[in-house]
């Protein structure tokens, strides 16, 4: 008794269609990575104020804890939204993966300026 193995061909139209969700940008993909980006900006805003003890003026202090904590509600709401309606998993780009990260990323932006916002009421 011999077991032989066969290579077929994959079908050409499987190919096109693995290739186009692989290899281009879809709207899907656009959005959460947009999102994923200002999410990423509220993180690195939010750090600044964190490491940034008393160097920088109570007012100015102000605006950057409210602008870390847009851009953290921003990828929260648009990364949950693009997951929601994305219907197939990483790699089909329906933008899954940037959405996932948008949400995390948006978490903790909102997370530190929420944080931080206190610290910028102080005065002295």
């Amino acid at each position: 008794m011999s077991v032989r193995f066969v290579l077929a061909a994959p079908k050409p139209a499987h190919d096109s269609v693995q290739s186009a969700a692989v290899y281009s940008l879809t709207t899907g993909r656009l959005v959460g990575g947009t999102a994923a980006l200002v999410a990423l900006a509220g993180v690195v805003i939010g750090l600044a104020l964190a490491r940034s003890a008393g160097r920088i003026g109570t007012g100015n202090r102000r605006n950057r804890a409210i602008v870390a904590m847009v851009a953290g509600v921003f990828g929260v709401v648009v990364g949950a939204l693009n997951l929601v309606v994305a219907d197939g998993g990483p790699g089909t780009g329906n933008g899954v993966v940037g959405g996932a990260l948008a949400l995390v990323l948006g978490l903790i932006a909102t997370v530190l300026a929420w944080l931080a916002l206190p610290r910028s009421r102080r005065t002295g």
